[in-house]
């Protein structure tokens, strides 16, 4: 069993959706649904994230195979794959370990290198929330705020707080003790150096760092017959942010 949460929503052609480092598959519920008038979606949360089995052990490697075991699950032979950030790594990952079982893969604002990092003050701020003693929401709001971050990154992490049904307290759905240990392996590139001739769509935020100029040369490398597009006063939320220019480009890429 691979024990990944989904939801599943319209018929058609399967589409895959995966969700970036500490979201869940509520994030592209949006898009999701607007995109089932034509295909059969799937939103998936994948292993330490959202309502998925917690685990000490995470690479792209095993979030391809997990991907693989659930499409196997499902009776999916082929699908088409979406990911954002994290999730793009690992559509990307799939992509190189199992390319019969991909049709068109999206890459939302990721590349393939091995990234710098910069979450280390949120997740220290996450492990510094002592639930314990928390009655209300809004005092781990409060809390976080108070740490200096971004009341937008706030309102995302706060998605993941949720009532523990044994205790009555409150308790993380991300796995973020296993996060913060694999951080390196979230920073890493994706592995496999095979030229993919898959269709593949990379989508960048025009206000975003996340895919540069270099990017670009070594994704020409690995796949090249690839596609980019560049959205326009989008950072690297582009789903949240611009969510109608995504849809267009998404729909017409995949015809």
């Amino acid at each position: 069993m691979s024990h990944l949460n989904y939801k599943d929503m319209g018929e058609g052609h399967p589409v895959i959706i995966l969700h970036g480092l500490l979201g869940m598959l509520d994030n592209w519920k949006t898009i999701g649904r607007k995109l089932s008038d034509s295909y059969h979606i799937y939103l998936v949360d994948q292993r330490n994230h959202g309502k998925s089995f917690h685990s000490d052990e995470f690479s792209y490697t095993l979030l391809a195979e997990d991907l693989k075991t659930w499409m196997d699950e499902q009776g999916i032979e082929s699908a088409h794959l979406i990911g954002h950030s994290m999730g793009g790594k690992t559509v990307m990952q799939f992509a190189q370990m199992y390319p019969d079982s991909v049709d068109k893969t999206i890459v939302v604002d990721i590349a393939p290198r091995g990234a710098i990092g910069g979450h280390q003050h949120i997740f220290e701020s996450l492990l510094a929330v002592d639930l314990s003693g928390v009655e209300k929401r809004s005092e781990v709001q409060e809390f976080l705020q108070g740490r200096g971050l971004e009341l937008g990154i706030v309102y995302f992490l706060m998605k993941n707080l949720k009532r523990d049904v044994d205790s009555g307290g409150f308790a993380w759905k991300a796995n973020i003790e296993s996060l913060w240990n694999n951080y390196q392996n979230i920073l890493a590139p994706t592995q496999g150096d095979q030229p993919s001739d898959e269709p593949i769509l990379f989508i960048a935020g025009g206000k975003s760092n996340y895919i540069t100029d270099d990017d670009l040369v070594q994704i020409s490398e690995l796949f090249p017959q690839h596609l980019y597009e560049k959205i326009e006063g989008a950072g690297h939320w582009v789903h949240a942010e611009k969510p109608t220019e995504l849809m267009e480009i998404v729909r017409d890429f995949l015809g």
